[in-house]
């Protein structure tokens, strides 16, 4: 049977302007890897009801799992809960659990809980939330669709706390084999293996350094044996 599938949508006009880097994509991508989880598809989006409702929608009918970053603070520009509540049909509003874990939070370091912190405890109805150990603000659940920060650090914590809840498949294992031909050379055997090997993923990755060239093959896939095999064909071809 084929893994489970997953998607993720980037919120944040700070990520389309250029002026933050993301890296949630990544540290996502290498833990639902190891979980057994194919990430299929990444969308980066700006903040904007539509846009977000739109992607929410279309993208939970199509992947078994829907990860979302950024969005969920306690300024104005922060809207993806109320768009995931749209999204579904649900109402949203300040939900007791989670303003207790705010309240509690800020009690413990003198801060007043305003209105403005008050924002992140808005939960639809029906949603589970999904633990921050970093910063107490939850993230949540809703349906397939898990709603998370977008600082880095808290986005971390809080894949931590989402992957043990997932149903994986068998985790992805990648191989590479170094090629010291042109890609024009590797290309034609290369692609003959590929249709040999279908439940295989197989990329060419070119390098130059020290005066040599060449390319990085990588194998990716389920099955360590196939995996060998095709590596093995790939080398004896280019002896």
């Amino acid at each position: 049977m084929s893994n489970p599938t997953a998607a993720m949508i980037v919120i944040g006009d700070e990520i389309l302007s250029g002026r933050t880097r993301d890296s949630n994509m990544h540290h996502l991508a290498g833990q639902l890897t190891e979980a057994g989880i194919d990430l299929k598809e990444v969308r980066v989006i700006g903040d904007e009801h539509g846009t977000i409702i739109a992607a929410v929608q279309a993208m939970s009918k199509v992947y078994d799992y829907v990860f979302t970053s950024g969005g969920i603070g306690p300024t104005h520009d922060d809207i993806t809960a109320d768009c995931i509540a749209a999204a579904f049909n649900a109402n949203i509003d300040v939900r007791d659990d989670a303003r207790e874990i705010l309240a509690e939070h800020y009690a413990r370091s003198g801060t007043e809980l305003n209105a403005a912190r008050l924002r992140m405890a808005r939960i639809p109805d029906g949603a589970a939330l999904i633990d921050n150990p970093v910063s107490a603000a939850p993230g949540f659940k809703l349906e397939n669709v898990h709603v998370m920060a977008g600082v880095p650090s808290v986005f971390q914590a809080m894949v931590a706390s989402v992957i043990p809840t997932l149903t994986g498949g068998a985790p992805l294992i990648s191989k590479t084999l170094r090629i010291e031909r042109g890609e024009g050379d590797i290309a034609g055997p290369l692609g003959q293996l590929a249709e040999s090997y279908p439940l295989l993923s197989m990329g060419s990755y070119p390098f130059q350094k020290d005066g040599r060239y060449g390319a990085h093959i990588v194998i990716r896939g389920n099955d360590d044996e196939q995996i060998d095999a095709a590596l093995a064909e790939l080398e004896a071809a280019f002896q």
